[in-house]
């Protein structure tokens, strides 16, 4: 502190530096009056000292405390970042609570767990639950080092989203293809897994579909193909019925034994005839203007955490700097 005091010229010592260079040497009136001037010379580069100190750290002090905006950035970052960690540890949480349900953690079933729709809820909530966890404690501790993982990861997903959406947008015959052989693979395994199954009732029963392409395609289900022992066979799931309902109050799950032995004119009065893949496009084309909305919507969230994210790390990095600098000049 002494050190890089006595390098700052101040604006009184170079008027008495000045002076004592330019002017001529006086002799001496004697002991007492030098002794006061001495005394008077001390006092006064005393004085001098104190006030630049004064005046400096008074600077230090204004240029290192943090602004609002610097405040509410962090706290924001921090709250967010908090908000979806927890959302992404519920998520967790439901994908394992599920494949562990089903044991399919079971060493007969550890085969197809690559398969399993829960699977995807375990990635995401896991890829959701590490990265919020990331920002939520580098923003509260102001850990540049956590703050640039988090920006990268961020800035990462952001280019993977724009490449899945380019990629879709000009590769639209080839996602039909994988969608029809997801649909005749979650059909073929409908009895086999209850979330295949709930999945594929839940967009028969909105899209008002049956099958993939017709409802003859579930043919390909071991139970429902014509050649089946059971009451099944040559039979579709009732939600595939124009009205599962009997009497309208009554679930019927066998309303859809033998449609597949009818003809279209007459199975279009006891189930939907349409392909699901049909109603998946209709339905994207209905809703255009709200996928897109919801698209720019989350690409611009992703956004704005990456630029507070960038403008946090930079005012961190320059309160650190100016307080290296001025506190300890040496290092």
């Amino acid at each position: 502190m002494w050190k890089f005091t006595r390098k700052i010229t101040f604006p009184w010592q170079k008027g008495e530096f000045t002076e004592n260079e330019t002017s001529p040497l006086l002799p001496k009136a004697g002991p007492a009056h030098g002794d006061i001037e001495e005394d008077t010379q001390n006092n006064t580069n005393q004085e001098g000292t104190k006030n630049g100190e004064n005046t400096r750290n008074t600077k230090i002090e204004y240029f290192h405390r943090y602004t609002a905006m610097d405040y509410f950035l962090k706290y924001f970052l921090f709250f967010c970042n908090l908000l979806f960690t927890i959302l992404g540890l519920i998520v967790l949480g439901l994908g394992m609570w599920g494949l562990v349900s089903k044991e399919s953690f079971a060493q007969e079933k550890i085969g197809s767990i690559g398969t399993d729709p829960m699977l995807v809820l375990v990635s995401v909530g896991l890829l959701l639950f590490m990265l919020c966890l990331t920002g939520c404690v580098g923003a509260l501790r102001e850990n540049s080092c956590l703050l640039k993982v988090f920006s990268a990861v961020v800035l990462a997903l952001i280019a993977a989203q724009v490449v899945v959406a380019i990629l879709a947008y000009s590769l639209q015959d080839q996602i039909g293809n994988y969608l029809r052989s997801g649909m005749l693979a979650a059909m073929e395994r409908y009895q086999d897994d209850l979330d295949l199954r709930f999945i594929v009732d839940e967009i028969q029963t909105n899209l008002q579909c049956c099958g993939a392409d017709t409802y003859r395609d579930w043919e390909i289900n071991i139970y429902y193909n014509c050649s089946a022992p059971g009451v099944l066979a040559c039979g579709v799931p009732a939600t595939c019925c124009v009205d599962p309902l009997e009497n309208g109050t009554v679930w019927n799950s066998q309303c859809g034994v033998g449609a597949q032995t009818l003809d279209e004119f007459t199975a279009q009065s006891v189930v939907f005839l349409g392909g699901c893949l049909g109603g998946i496009s209709r339905w994207i084309q209905q809703h255009e203007g709200l996928i897109g909305t919801v698209a720019i919507v989350v690409l611009g969230a992703q956004m704005v955490a990456l630029f507070i994210t960038t403008r946090l790390i930079e005012s961190i990095h320059w309160h650190k700097s100016y307080a290296r600098n001025y506190y300890m000049p040496g290092l």
